[in-house]
């Protein structure tokens, strides 16, 4: 696993254009010269201790397994949050078995290849030279003391076990910790997305370095035991596939979520680019709230499925100019709940509770006098309160058939009223200093202007209407108790 890898991914059609003279944040850098520091003076200890072991390997052999990492990592599989996996470490944990300890870490930094910038390019290398290194040391002290069971000498087996474990763990570790310095994503959020699905099929497929080394040092065809080795990767590329379809099936998911809602944006084209503007600014209140970018983008993808559930309300209720009876406004203030039930069957598979609670909970109020379940103050999830104030700025300066839009400084002046009724008194000061940076999302047109087109029709005033009710993404009155 690595970091920064070939980001110039396979849909880029043309060379992608770095400065070899960039330098990455002050605590990025001093963390990879540490990773370059400490597989150098591994590398140097293990050189030192281990230099008298004879070499069997000729030149040629060398060879061989530094095409094969090199190998490894071309056809590595691209992961969330700028990391990829590869089989690197089959290849790296093979050469340990089948050389004096230094020799495999040295290759391992060695035989790789790629255009990214020359921070980037060194940590990937030290990291799987660091890991190597390690692996290599705990394989060796398992063969200097060997494990009996009865007559079976377990030394290999648990020798392998113990050098894959020691290698997953320092390799993931640098990974998960330099992503946590460059994005200030959490580390806990880090392993769930990039490591955690990895490790069961990591920990299946680390046995197979032991038995591709010795069928390397027990030739059985031609006299060579690369063919069989290379026999087998036939299978390991295959293998891949897992990895990459998990990913390609999230991303297909993803695809599929973004035609639902412009499927939905078609329906109620007044709200034109609604969930993509409320997303952006819940994106940026989670980002201030939280200081995590993880957590900020998961709850972006939260935001734009949260009126999903509008998909199964009636156009003819939905595009309503006036007055709405009571059957209508019940059956428009039922859409949180039936976007939960629209994507029920994905619970648990592409999205978790955080998605669900901002669905469900986004029309709820800090006051109690919400829907669907009148939650109050703190028993509103805090993705709710963070999407359910981006949604209210929304619709208050994008006006509805039955009301104009309010400017910029008009909604924020009503926001900043019902802080404490409507929204999180919290939350509210954060969006204030938001605002007043001035973001592209804080004027309706300019957002919309950015994003290729203008103000539809539907959101001027001529539409409006004095009798009509309130949007359901609208902030409601304040109590009587005020």
């Amino acid at each position: 696993m690595c970091y920064f890898c070939n980001v110039e991914s396979q849909e880029s059609k043309g060379p992608v254009q770095t400065s070899s003279l960039e330098v990455p944040p002050v605590r990025v850098l001093l963390f990879v010269l540490a990773t370059f520091l400490g597989f150098v003076l591994l590398e140097l200890w293990l050189y030192w201790q281990y230099k008298d072991r004879p070499l069997q390997l000729g030149l040629w052999d060398l060879i061989f397994w530094a095409l094969l990492i090199f190998w490894s990592v071309r056809v590595e599989v691209r992961l969330p949050l700028n990391a990829s996996m590869s089989q690197l470490f089959l290849f790296a944990l093979a050469l340990v078995v089948l050389t004096p300890p230094w020799v495999a870490p040295l290759v391992a930094f060695l035989a790789q290849w790629d255009r990214n910038t020359w921070y980037k390019v060194l940590f990937n290398r030290s990291q799987d030279g660091l890991a190597t290194a390690v692996a290599a040391l705990v394989w060796t002290l398992a063969q200097e003391n060997p494990l009996f069971l009865g007559r079976w000498d377990l030394s290999d087996g648990v020798g392998m076990a113990a050098a894959s474990i020691s290698f997953f763990a320092v390799n993931t570790s640098l990974v998960a910790f330099v992503i946590h310095l460059d994005s200030q994503t959490s580390l806990r959020e880090i392993w769930r997305k990039n490591m955690g699905w990895v490790a069961l099929s990591y920990i299946l497929l680390s046995p197979l370095a032991l038995f591709l080394a010795r069928a390397y040092e027990t030739p059985l065809l031609a006299g060579w035991g690369g063919w069989t080795v290379l026999f087998f990767l036939i299978p390991l590329y295959y293998s891949r596939f897992y990895w990459d379809e998990k990913v390609r099936l999230e991303e297909a998911f993803d695809t599929t979520l973004e035609l639902l809602m412009n499927a939905l944006e078609a329906k109620e084209p007044m709200t034109r680019l609604h969930s993509e503007r409320v997303a952006d600014i819940s994106r940026d209140l989670a980002k201030a709230f939280y200081g995590d970018e993880a957590k900020a983008q998961e709850i972006y993808r939260a935001a734009r499925l949260h009126d999903i559930g509008k998909i199964a309300i009636p156009e003819a209720v939905l595009l309503k100019p006036g007055n709405l009876t009571p059957e209508e406004l019940a059956l428009i203030q039922s859409h949180p709940q039936r976007g939960v039930e629209l994507l029920s069957p994905a619970r648990k598979v592409a999205f978790g509770n955080l998605v669900y609670n901002v669905i469900l909970h986004h029309h709820e109020r800090w006051d109690g006098r919400g829907y669907p379940k009148r939650l109050a103050g703190h028993k509103i999830s805090e993705e709710a309160r963070i999407v359910g104030l981006a949604d209210a700025y929304e619709a208050m300066t994008a006006g509805r058939p039955y009301r104009p839009a309010k400017s910029p400084e008009e909604a924020l002046a009503e926001i900043l009223e019902l802080s404490g009724h409507q929204f999180d008194p919290e939350l509210v000061p954060i969006f204030k200093a938001l605002w007043e940076q001035n973001p592209i999302w804080r004027d309706r047109q300019a957002y919309l202007e950015a994003k290729g087109g203008s103000v539809s029709r539907s959101t001027s005033p001529q539409l409006f209407s004095a009798s009509g009710s309130p949007s359901p993404s609208e902030p409601g009155p304040r109590t009587s108790e005020e």
